[in-house]
């Protein structure tokens, strides 16, 4: 029934009001909170190895893939012809012989190739070579480090990548492979594209190792890097 002003005998226009107010908040319902967790987005960092491996070819990253076979089979071959040379390495030949911070000083380095096991391009050679020392030099560029054979025939150069293992970096680059040949960027000629892990195995003590190399002189290059006495001003 309508209320009724005492006065006008009229329905109240404040008690309607006020009424249909208390009606409609009667008729609303609370939004209910769905149960369990709440849906969320997680964003994944990105992996160190992200980064160099959208840059190494298929090729290259399956060479990398498979480094560990390179050393099994590489030092099964040179310990059964060379086990003494093998051994006087120590720590250079030593396939998880990679220590924490492998990231080596700019400067000048004296280097030497050794080649373990016999490639598909030398497969009655010898199963352990080593040449002659020579230059090598590690610069700052653009803030990351680059690596580059000086002296002799075959001079490989590229940049080293951080990778999520903490004991090594990436290696990724291309070989000179004449004196007249000029430096050439990492994808530009894949023939003469080449990379490797970067690792320190001591006291001013490194080493750039190459799994199944390009030219298949060898199933392993180990290359050796210590730092020049003197280095240049």
């Amino acid at each position: 029934m309508p209320v009724l002003d005492q006065r006008t005998k009229r329905p109240s226009v404040l008690l309607l009001l006020s009424s249909a107010g208390l009606a409609l908040a009667a008729c609303q319902t609370k939004p209910v909170k769905p149960g369990g967790r709440q849906p969320s987005v997680s964003v994944a960092v990105p992996l160190k190895a992200d980064v160099w491996r959208a840059v190494a070819s298929e090729a290259d990253r399956d060479r990398l893939d498979r480094l560990g076979l390179a050393w099994s089979e590489a030092l099964a071959e040179a310990n059964r012809s060379n086990p003494a040379d093998v051994r006087r390495e120590g720590m250079l030949l030593r396939p998880r012989g990679g220590l924490d911070q492998p990231d080596p000083t700019p400067g000048s380095y004296n280097c030497r190739l050794i080649e373990l096991g016999r490639g598909s391009g030398k497969a009655r050679g010898p199963a352990f070579t080593a040449y002659k020392p020579f230059f090598c030099y590690v610069e700052l560029d653009d803030g990351q480090l680059t690596f580059v054979k000086q002296t002799g025939s075959q001079r490989p150069s590229g940049r080293l990548w951080d990778d999520d293992d903490s004991k090594r970096m990436i290696f990724l680059g291309s070989i000179a492979m004449t004196p007249k040949d000029k430096a050439l960027a990492y994808g530009d000629d894949a023939r003469r594209d080449m990379a490797a892990t970067f690792e320190r195995v001591g006291p001013f003590r490194w080493r750039l190792v190459v799994p199944w190399p390009r030219d298949n002189s060898a199933k392993l290059g180990v290359y050796e890097l210590t730092p020049v006495a003197d280095q240049p001003e």
